[in-house]
């Protein structure tokens, strides 16, 4: 299991300052201000904007008020994405704070699914967490725990506790060590402005002839296009909670420690900035 619980932490506690305005398109009683909100990058937009919601509800006429959906620059924001993906996707190159735009109507049923409560996250976080431990450990780490196992996973997610969640999920990231690694990483590689949500297969840590796989043979494999050559400019950076790790870094290491807490590595191919 990862000893390195200072990288854990950091990963944790990763936050985006962000400031939320009320689309032009909504009609309100008075101007609304800004509001501004340290946002955990570990988390889902619809988990962590309570405040957001209470502040703008004060301006709005209540016949206005539907359910409220979140965009930046034109795009709305899949809520079912942790923020730090969201951001390092479509804002990672940008001026903070973050400029996210508030909607209470013409919600984008194309473009997002609905969240109606908690409940709805919930679900979603835990069903993500079962298909990493299905790629992990065949489900066995996941059905050997309790129902308030699951919970103590979800409600140290929702308030913020890394201690809570950190006594279950280390459970999560064992495996014997003569093995080596996880069967399968649970991974997701996502690009900006592709038309497919994101890449998922299997991969295994280890090669069959025994040697350690690294982030660069992932990306060898499933996005070749964002490894440059040592004479060329580098088109796509490559960002896993804001940082571009080394692509030497073993792909074992970066899922157990810098997985989100749905046990993913997410991981955000972006055009690299232009000089």
């Amino acid at each position: 299991m990862a000893d390195d619980k200072d990288v854990l932490r950091d990963v944790w506690f990763g936050r985006i300052p962000a400031c939320f305005t009320l689309s032009p398109e909504e009609t309100t009683e008075r101007e609304a201000e800004p509001y501004y909100l340290l946002l955990p990058r570990v988390s889902y937009l619809t988990l962590v904007t309570d405040k957001v919601k209470k502040h703008f509800l004060r301006v709005m006429k209540a016949e206005d008020v539907e359910e409220m959906w979140f965009e930046y620059e034109g795009t709305p924001l899949k809520w079912h994405y942790p923020i730090g993906v969201l951001f390092d996707l479509h804002a990672s190159n940008t001026a903070l704070p973050w400029n996210v735009t508030v909607h209470f109507k013409n919600f984008p049923e194309r473009d997002l699914l609905h969240c109606a409560s908690n409940s709805v996250i919930e679900a979603h976080f835990m069903s993500c967490i079962k298909e990493a431990d299905a790629l992990k450990h065949k489900s066995q780490v996941i059905n050997d725990m309790q129902k308030k196992d699951h919970k103590q996973l979800w409600m140290g997610l929702q308030n913020d506790k890394f201690d809570q969640f950190w006594a279950m999920n280390r459970k999560l990231m064992e495996y014997p060590t003569e093995e080596g690694g996880f069967r399968y990483i649970p991974f997701r590689i996502y690009q900006t402005m592709s038309d497919r949500p994101f890449i998922q297969k299997l991969f295994r840590p280890v090669s069959p002839e025994g040697h350690t796989l690294t982030l660069g043979d992932l990306l060898k494999e499933l996005f070749p296009a964002a490894i440059s050559a040592e004479d060329e400019p580098k088109k796509f950076q490559v960002m896993i909670h804001g940082i571009e790790p080394l692509l030497e870094t073993p792909i074992q290491w970066l899922s157990e420690h810098l997985s989100h807490p749905d046990n993913f590595l997410h991981i955000s191919i972006i055009p690299a900035p232009s000089d």
